[in-house]
């Protein structure tokens, strides 16, 4: 049980500055000047995909080199594809609620934007996130066993 404890503690490290990045690049991008000149200020799509792929970044390098560093069993690219994959999946989960808050249900203001966003679509990506990333990223590769040296929980 200790061993969960800390994963669960490094991973929610990691995700609460992968967090503060993308929310606030996602806000720069909605609210500001930076976001008028980029043209994303009336795109909250593309402002939420811009800021999420930087998030996706921080996030890889803080999770394989502190949170799973132990549990890495794959060679760096195949990790990095697969952790790809899984953000992209958390990625959909995300924009899905902003789809359906922003287009579906006409919830159009930069308030509702960021709580279908980076809290409703946050909470539920990051669930799927954990689960991919413990059980197919970080694991020891395609035979589903652990990498030398971890133990099991």
């Amino acid at each position: 049980m200790p061993r969960i404890i800390g994963e669960l503690t490094r991973f929610g490290t990691v995700g609460v500055i992968a967090y503060v990045i993308d929310v606030a690049l996602f806000n720069l991008l909605l609210v500001t000047s930076v976001g008028d000149a980029l043209g994303t200020a009336s795109h909250p799509i593309a402002a939420k995909a811009i800021s999420v792929t930087i998030a996706v970044i921080v996030s890889w390098i803080g999770n394989r080199y502190w949170t799973y560093r132990a549990q890495r069993g794959r060679t760096k690219r195949g990790e990095l594809a697969l952790f790809l994959l899984a953000n992209l999946a958390g990625m959909a989960v995300s924009l899905g609620c902003l789809v359906i808050s922003h287009y579906m249900l006409q919830l159009t203001s930069p308030l509702a934007d960021n709580i279908s966003a980076n809290v409703v679509g946050l909470a539920l990506g990051t669930a799927l996130r954990w689960w991919l990333y413990r059980t197919y990223v970080f694991s020891a590769g395609a035979g589903g066993g652990r990498a030398r040296g971890s133990r099991q929980l």
